[in-house]
């Protein structure tokens, strides 16, 4: 879940490829060192009214401040395992998280990012999963970047003194701009990625991580939130209660009308405008496969949705709206209807509104109750926020689903 009001930051928030190098910016050349100064800005900065959701896996305790970089030694090993010709520049990506440095490379053979990923996210199962969903979706023209194998193995992930290299084609784009058009455009291609991947017979090997329906630590962590010294808020209480309350509620509704027999299939698990790049208003590229589970596709499309018609307005947490943006909302999911095969059936356009307040309110609990913020947001004030988004949810559900089927 990302939130960065002050400098958004929605793009690939673990695996970084938005945008193309801003004219002028100059590179380094060779190998024998990395840039000290940031990349330029490589997009438009993200309306403020869009975007507000994203992962928020690398806002962990105790995790650092200051970002982690290559050693020169380190990165001229990991380029001479991969035949990308001559090195022309290299310039630091200053993208997601902290803990995962990225580099833009420009080589004979074309522009590449390599990444190195962060502890925690480098697990095996979890590795082999994304690339083996990615390498797919790559060969059935699916808009993902495409891994590159190491010269000699012709492995794409590439494992070295404990640590996990992965070497991506760079793929220019810009940023989500919030409008109609862009936001259709993120429904229709999760349809193709829904249509597309459920003819993948290799399961994501043993990494399914536990979607955000039903889940369970959600009531334990709003029950810890407000006795949270870091917080300091004991009048939360009645905030966590009450989301508490709302987050069951909504659980419940969702399977009542059938959630858990509905088929379940490979999932993104992570849909949201951080991870999309578009050219113009058309979608041309999709990241972050980390997530990737069977599951119910309306959790994916209920996230989706939730993430492309979110609203917020300036700086000032209480003055964030209510309401969603029933336009964008609307747009996401007829731009998902519209692919042939993937129309909604009126049970899951019925279950959406329910799953949104689930989705919203375990993005922001799991994280204030880790660490005693949001994305350096005040934890207490963020709670209070999105306890007022829920209830919009919970009042306007029946509404909502009637826009989709007006």
């Amino acid at each position: 879940m990302t939130i960065q009001p002050s400098q958004p930051d929605p793009a690939l928030p673990h695996v970084h490829l938005a945008g193309s190098p801003a004219p002028g910016t100059p590179g380094i050349p060779g190998t024998s060192g990395i840039p000290a100064s940031p990349s330029h800005d490589l997009g438009p900065h993200l309306s403020a009214s869009v975007g507000l959701i994203a992962s928020s896996a690398d806002r962990s305790p105790g995790v650092a401040s200051t970002r982690d970089t290559y050693g020169v030694e380190e990165l001229a090993i990991v380029l001479s395992r991969y035949d990308i010709g001559p090195i022309e520049s290299i310039q630091d990506f200053r993208r997601g998280s902290r803990r995962s440095p990225k580099l833009l490379i420009k080589s004979a053979s074309g522009l590449f990012l390599l990444k190195r990923r962060a502890p925690g996210r480098d697990e095996n199962e979890r590795v082999d999963a994304a690339h083996a969903v990615q390498n797919y979706l790559a060969a059935n023209q699916f808009p993902v970047p495409r891994l590159s194998p190491t010269r000699d193995e012709g492995l794409t992930a590439l494992r070295l003194g404990g640590r996990v290299y992965e070497l991506f084609e760079f793929i220019p784009g810009s940023r989500y701009d919030g409008s109609l058009a862009a936001t259709s455009d993120a429904g229709h291609t999760l349809a193709l990625f829904h249509k597309i991947i459920s003819g993948f017979h290799g399961a994501p090997a043993a990494h399914h991580p536990h979607g955000y329906h039903a889940l369970p630590s959600v009531p334990d962590a709003l029950d810890h939130i407000p006795r949270d010294s870091r917080i300091g808020r004991p009048e939360l209480a009645g905030v966590c209660a009450e989301l508490r309350d709302l987050f069951l509620d909504a659980a419940q509704r969702a399977d009542k009308l059938g959630l858990r027999d509905w088929p379940a299939q490979i999932v993104h698990g992570d849909w949201h405008p951080g991870n999309t790049l578009y050219r113009g208003q058309r979608l041309v590229a999709v990241i972050d496969f980390d997530g990737v589970r069977p599951e119910q596709r309306a959790l994916d499309i209920a996230n989706g949705a939730l993430q492309f018609s979110i609203t917020m307005e300036g700086q000032d947490i209480a003055n964030w709206p209510d309401y969603l943006d029933e336009s964008r909302f609307k747009r996401f999911c007829r731009g998902y209807d519209a692919v042939e095969g993937c129309i909604l059936s009126t049970s899951e356009i019925q279950a959406l509104p329910w799953l949104m307040i689930e989705a919203l309110i375990v993005e922001a609990a799991l994280p204030v109750a880790a660490t005693g913020t949001f994305a350096g947001l005040d934890g207490g004030d963020f709670l209070t926020m999105v306890g007022r988004k829920s209830r919009w949810m919970r009042e306007q559900a029946p509404r909502l689903s009637n826009l989709l089927t007006a």
